[in-house]
């Protein structure tokens, strides 16, 4: 009996995807395919296109301030006041000789108008909204770049969950293997038990490592389960979909990023100076609303007796200056408010930036010690076969007892979990590295 060294787990997911769930048939799914599909359904990267969209709806609503208003009115009013009365005769343009007795003049009776007016208000100078509208236009470009650091961050919990699901499937091709090899070594055992060249207690420890490696492999095809959903939820797909990765990539180690400062125009970090810049134009936009405000206003009225008559027409045009010299101090309290809210986002962009540089530079050392560990890991592998390998042999020639040889199989199967571990834990924090310096996208 012969064990073989750690290898790839591809014939062992094939099998693991048989015998999960025989009724269903494991999807295979690349890297980049399960990025692309996160980067298009998830729920939580809708949610940031929402909003998004929503800033981008107040920037063009804001453009209002430099586009005229117009409106249109219809009024139909009845008095005997006389002299609404009288008025109304007068915007009529229907005043007669007869209209002059005093009799009539003090007692009009019901007059009726009936008046259509379109009224047009045009913005000349409001400094205050201009800044406002610049404000809104830099709150848009805010939420846009949030919008790609939550995209950063969505490609970087696809990779995570990915890495997960090839652990799971590496682990169980792992622990199918130290099956395959309790059961030979449990078939040995019972025949040398029944030949009467070993004890009965031999049997009854392989049988104990047996099903101990039976449960653990039930445990880790349910990890697989585990992975394939928490992968759907990041992809925005349902549950119960069985995935079957890409197999021994998890062997092959990625470039660690070059890289050691973080970038100032990452996609967070140039948000936040687009909420600052923000801040700052609505802090001038408050100063702006003591200074005088100039508008120009226009209207073309049609009265008449009729309802639906249009009589006699009028126009009135002309401009207003404007200048609001005392509002109880309100102004300066919101200045002050929004000098606050400018500073808390100048000390949130300082603590970003040094949380992350130091994030960074400790993903980086991690990343060394990762890429360590594999090399370590994979000597210990080999390390663990051979002594199996022997103890193996010696068992065969009644050398050694059953109890070396399953320390032995438990120890290389370790090992090799071990080496899965550290290639997993390796790749994850290259991942980690690249979202941390991953620059603005234009």
């Amino acid at each position: 009996m012969r064990m073989t060294m750690f290898k790839t787990t591809g014939l062992a997911l094939l099998l693991l995807a048989g015998r999960l769930r025989a009724q269903e048939a494991p999807v295979h799914l690349s890297l980049r395919q399960a990025i692309d599909t996160s980067l298009r359904y998830n729920q939580d990267l809708q949610l940031a296109g929402l909003d998004e969209r929503i800033a981008a709806s107040r920037a063009r609503e804001a453009n209002a301030v430099y586009l005229p208003r117009v409106d249109v009115s219809y009024s139909a009013l009845a008095t005997n006041d006389p002299l609404n009365a009288f008025g109304f005769r007068l915007q009529q343009r229907s005043v007669k000789s007869p209209d002059f007795n005093p009799d009539w003049l003090n007692h009009p009776g019901g007059t009726a108008d009936f008046m259509t007016q379109l009224q047009v208000q045009e913005p000349l100078v409001n400094l205050d909204q201009a800044y406002q509208r610049r404000a809104a236009r830099q709150e848009a470009e805010m939420y846009r770049l949030k919008n790609n650091r939550s995209r950063e961050y969505v490609a970087f919990e696809a990779t995570k969950a990915y890495l997960q699901l090839q652990l799971a499937g590496d682990a169980v091709g792992v622990l199918e293997d130290a099956l395959r090899a309790a059961q030979a070594l449990d078939r040995f055992t019972r025949d040398r038990v029944n030949q009467g060249l070993l004890q009965e207690s031999d049997a009854l420890n392989v049988q104990v490592h047996l099903h101990a490696v039976e449960t653990r492999l039930a445990e880790a095809r349910s990890e697989v389960r585990n992975a394939s959903d928490y992968l759907s939820l990041v992809m925005g797909k349902p549950y119960g979909t069985l995935y079957l990765p890409d197999t021994g990539s998890l062997g092959i180690r990625p470039p660690a990023p070059t890289d050691t400062l973080i970038p100032d125009n990452r996609s967070d970090l140039a948000a936040l100076r687009a909420g600052l810049e923000a801040a700052g134009l609505m802090i001038r936009s408050e100063r702006s609303s003591l200074l005088p405000r100039l508008n120009g206003f226009a209207s073309y009225q049609f009265h008449d007796a009729a309802a639906t008559g249009f009589q006699a027409g009028s126009y009135l045009a002309g401009l207003r200056l404007s200048w609001t010299l005392f509002e109880g101090g309100r102004v300066r309290n919101r200045i002050a408010t929004r000098k606050l809210e400018r500073d808390r986002l100048a000390s949130q962009l300082t603590q970003q930036q040094r949380q992350s540089q130091l994030e960074l530079t400790k993903a980086l050392r991690q990343l060394e010690d990762a890429g360590y560990r594999i090399s370590q890991q994979r000597l210990a592998v080999t390390q663990a076969a051979e002594a199996l390998r022997i103890l193996e042999d010696r068992y065969e020639q009644g050398l050694v007892n059953s109890t070396d040889v399953l320390m032995a199989q438990a120890q290389l199967s370790q090992q090799k979990l071990e080496f899965a571990g550290a290639c997993f834990h390796y790749h994850l924090t290259a991942a980690y590295s690249q979202f941390l310096v991953a620059a603005k996208s234009h």
